[in-house]
C-alpha cells in the first residue's frame, strides 16, 4: 500500500480546544490548515495515520473538467490554493498544472464529452476545449487508436497524494495545530444542546465545535449519534510503475484506462470506467438512495459479498463514550485491490500505446471511496446538533476538491463570508 510521509504526533491532549477535527484525511487536514491560519486552537484526532486511507491512495488528479456543476465553483478556488501550496506549506507537494485530457475514441464519447462542454465549461469560465482528432493524436504519440478527439483543460493539474496532505499537517502543526494519530473520537459530548467536547481513546478535550472528516467511518460515527447520513463506500484499485520515458506528461484517460505521471518519473494508472462495491448490511438499509443513480451507470460498478460484509456486520452500531469503538478495531482501511479490473485498465492501455507494454509494475492497491446518493459532498453545519460540522461523501473527487473544501469548511465554521456559494454542499439536501 502507499506509505504516506510520516507526521509526527504530539506528545499530550490538550485539556480545550476551540475546533477539534475528527480525521486526519485531506478534508480535515485542510480544514484544520485554513482554521489555525484564522487564529484558532485546533486539535486534529486521527484513528490511525494521517492520510492512511484514501487521501494517500487516489489518483492525484486535480481537475475541473468533467465535474458535477455543482462542485465548479469549488474546484476553482481549490486549484488556486494548489497553485500555491508550495510557497504556502514550504514543501513541494509535487503539484504541477500538467493539463488533463479525456481521449474520445468514437462519436458516442465525443458526443458525451461534448454534451458537458457545451452545457458547462463557458458559464463557468472554463479555460477547457474540445479537441481536434489531429490534437488528440498529438497528445498520446504512438497511439495505436486514432481518437475522434476529445476533452481538454490545459490548467488542470496534478500533485502527489503520499506527500500533500501530509505537508499540509506539517505545516498546521507548525503554526500551532496539535495532532493525534492512533487516537481515535469516540463521541461527543453536548451541553445544553450545544457540543462541548470530544471524548477520546485516550480522554476528553473540550471544544466550541466538532468538524466530523471521517471518510468512510462518517456515517458509522453518525448512526452513533441518532444522525442519518446515507453514505456508501466504492473501492477503486490502483496501481504504480517504474519510471518510464514517454513523451507523455499529461494526465490522460482513455477507453479503460486513467493515467498520471507520478513526481518520480512513472505512472499511476487506474481503470477508468469502473469501481467494485462490496455488498454490505448498509447497501440494503439505503438501497432507496442510491436506486436512481445505479439505474443509470449500473454498468460502472462490480459488486460482490465477501468478508466485509461479515466484517461490516460484526463492528457496532452503537456504542458508549467509555467503550472501545469501531474505529479503534480497525485503524486503517486496507483492501485487496481488485486485480481484474487492473489488468483490464493494463490491457487497454498496452493496446494503445504500446510504449506503455514492458513497463514493471512496482505496486498494486486499493482505497475506500466515501460516496453520497447524489455524488457530490457535505461541507455544512448539522442544523440539529449546535457545534457540530461535517466534511464528508466526496465521492472519489476529494483530492482535488481538498483545499477548497477546508477553506469553504472552516469559512462556515467562523461565520465567515463563504468563498462559493454553500447551499448545494448543505447537510439538510438529504
Amino acid at each position: 500500500m502507499p506509505i504516506p510521509s510520516p507526521v509526527k504526533s504530539n506528545d499530550k491532549l490538550p485539556n480545550a480546544v476551540d475546533i477539534a477535527v475528527i480525521g486526519g484525511g485531506i478534508a480535515g487536514v485542510a480544514t484544520a490548515l485554513e482554521l489555525v491560519e484564522d487564529g484558532k486552537s485546533v486539535a486534529i484526532f486521527e484513528k490511525g495515520i494521517i492520510a492512511g486511507e484514501q487521501s494517500s491512495r487516489n489518483w492525484g488528479w486535480c481537475r475541473q473538467m468533467g465535474r458535477d456543476p455543482r462542485e465548479l465553483p469549488l474546484i476553482q478556488v481549490s486549484l488556486e490554493l494548489w497553485r500555491q501550496m508550495h510557497q504556502r506549506l514550504g514543501e513541494d507537494v509535487g503539484f504541477r498544472e500538467c493539463g488533463i485530457s479525456y481521449l474520445c475514441a468514437n462519436d458516442r464519447q465525443m458526443g458525451r464529452r461534448e454534451a458537458w462542454f457545451n452545457s458547462y465549461a463557458g458559464t463557468h469560465g472554463l479555460n477547457t476545449r474540445m479537441m481536434t482528432a489531429e490534437e488528440a493524436n498529438e497528445l498520446t504519440p504512438g497511439s495505436t487508436v486514432l481518437w475522434k478527439g476529445g476533452l481538454y483543460t490545459p490548467d488542470d493539474g496534478r500533485a502527489e497524494p503520499t506527500l500533500a496532505v501530509p505537508a499540509m499537517a506539517r505545516a498546521a502543526q507548525k503554526k500551532g495545530a496539535l495532532i493525534f494519530q492512533n487516537t481515535a473520537v469516540r463521541g461527543i459530548e453536548r451541553t445544553a444542546g450545544q457540543v462541548s467536547s470530544v471524548v477520546t481513546e485516550h480522554g476528553v478535550v473540550r471544544c466550541g465545535a466538532a468538524v466530523l472528516a471521517g471518510g468512510v467511518w462518517s456515517r458509522r460515527f453518525c448512526h452513533n449519534l441518532g444522525i442519518e447520513l446515507p453514505q456508501l463506500s466504492v473501492i477503486n484499485s490502483v496501481l504504480r510503475t517504474s519510471p518510464l520515458e514517454t513523451g507523455i506528461d499529461r494526465s490522460f484517460a482513455g477507453e479503460k484506462f486513467a493515467v498520471r505521471k507520478r513526481f518520480d518519473g512513472g505512472y499511476t494508472i487506474a481503470h477508468s470506467i469502473k469501481n467494485y462495491a462490496d455488498i454490505i448490511p448498509d447497501s440494503f438499509r439505503l438501497f432507496g438512495y442510491y436506486w436512481p443513480i445505479l439505474k443509470e451507470e449500473f454498468t460502472d460498478y462490480s459488486f460482490g459479498i465477501g468478508k466485509r460484509f461479515l466484517v461490516e456486520a460484526r463492528l457496532p452500531r452503537r456504542w458508549s463514550n467509555d467503550e472501545v469503538s469501531p474505529f479503534e478495531k480497525i485503524r486503517v482501511l486496507d483492501p485487496k485491490p481488485n486485480q481484474n479490473l487492473q489488468d483490464d485498465a493494463l490491457r487497454s492501455l498496452h493496446k494503445t500505446l504500446p510504449v506503455f507494454k514492458n513497463v514493471k509494475i512496482v505496486e498494486r492497491w486499493a482505497g475506500v471511496i466515501d460516496v453520497l446518493p447524489d455524488v457530490v459532498p457535505i461541507i455544512s453545519d448539522v442544523p440539529d446538533v449546535p457545534g457540530f460540522f461535517m466534511a464528508t461523501g466526496f465521492s472519489g473527487h476529494g483530492f482535488g476538491l481538498g483545499p477548497g473544501a477546508g477553506k469553504l469548511m472552516a469559512e462556515i465554521i467562523t461565520g465567515k463570508q463563504p468563498s462559493v456559494d454553500k447551499a448545494p454542499f448543505r447537510f439538510g439536501r438529504f
